[in-house]
């Protein structure tokens, strides 16, 4: 699911300090939210939108299609339950170190009520020039100007940096999605690569991946099977042998899940890789990716 300006959000913890900026930031950026959740506040209002006890509560008057979490990891399952059961098509879970066994549970529940998760450890997912969800920086036009250009990354920094690259190149965006750093996400690369196909406003993908796991191998099988173009970016490509680096999904083992092995599936699959971010836009534009 990509994100519009008619889908109406609900935020998980919209009274605290991040939720708040965050929030602020989204309703300036276009994003239609509706309502927010924090038990102890249920009742008033808050930027503009009501504040509910639960978001099962919030459905019963404020129906919702996207839940965004900025909830603490302790209290990250049940928040997350709570929108799956509430009937939220897509939850944009931000929370990182949530136990492996509560990240299971959320799992559980959202195939049982048919909702797919971003997350968790995402930066979450910008609709360029129409609406974002999370903590990416949609507003500075310097990194997001509207195009047809899709970007998928783990790591929301570095997404920013590929971002910021081609808009610096005269590329605009079509969608930013941020699958996330865990282990255990709820939308892996390839299944983002699927979204972006299907996206008539996207004409081309950029893939940001890092070494550790199997998300990047698997991207490339379908990336095969794509007329779009797919170039690539690979972070690590320096880090010693065995090492884990960075997200808590770059773990390296059995021969899988390092720089090389990630390449060379990758270009097996026809997909372009760079070795720095900044010949990205260059690879685009000897593929006439227009702007």
């Amino acid at each position: 699911m990509i994100p519009r300006k008619s889908d109406r959000i609900l935020i998980q913890g919209i009274t605290g300090k991040q939720g708040t900026f965050w929030t602020e930031a989204m309703q300036a950026y276009g994003s239609n939210v509706v309502g927010g959740v924090n038990p102890r506040k249920a009742g008033t209002q808050h930027l503009g939108v009501p504040i509910f006890a639960t978001a099962r509560e919030a459905a019963k008057s404020n129906p919702f299609d996207v839940a965004c979490m900025f909830i603490p990891p302790m209290m990250a399952k049940d928040a997350a339950i709570d929108a799956c059961e509430a009937g939220a098509r897509l939850l944009v879970c931000l929370t990182e170190h949530i136990p492996s066994h509560d990240v299971m549970e959320m799992h559980v529940a959202a195939r049982s009520n048919g909702t797919r998760i971003v997350g968790p450890n995402t930066a979450g997912l910008v609709t360029v020039g129409e609406c974002f969800v999370g903590i990416m920086p949609a507003f500075n036009d310097k990194v997001f100007r509207k195009g047809h250009i899709g970007v998928i990354s783990r790591s929301g920094s570095l997404g920013t940096l590929l971002c910021l690259n081609l808009a610096q190149a005269g590329l605009g965006q079509s969608v930013f999605y941020g699958v996330g750093g865990d282990p255990m996400i709820g939308t892996n690369s390839a299944d983002a690569l699927r979204i972006l196909d299907a996206d008539p406003a996207t004409h081309a993908v950029v893939l940001c991946g890092e070494i550790g796991g199997s998300a990047e191998e698997e991207a490339a099988e379908y990336a095969r099977t794509m007329k779009k173009p797919v170039v690539a970016f690979i972070a690590g490509r320096q880090s010693p042998p065995g090492k884990k680096m960075g997200h808590a999904g770059a773990i390296v083992s059995g021969g899988k899940g390092d720089y090389a092995s990630k390449r060379r599936a990758l270009e097996r699959a026809g997909v372009g890789v760079a070795d720095v971010p900044s010949q990205i836009p260059p690879m685009l534009k000897r593929l006439s990716i227009a702007a």
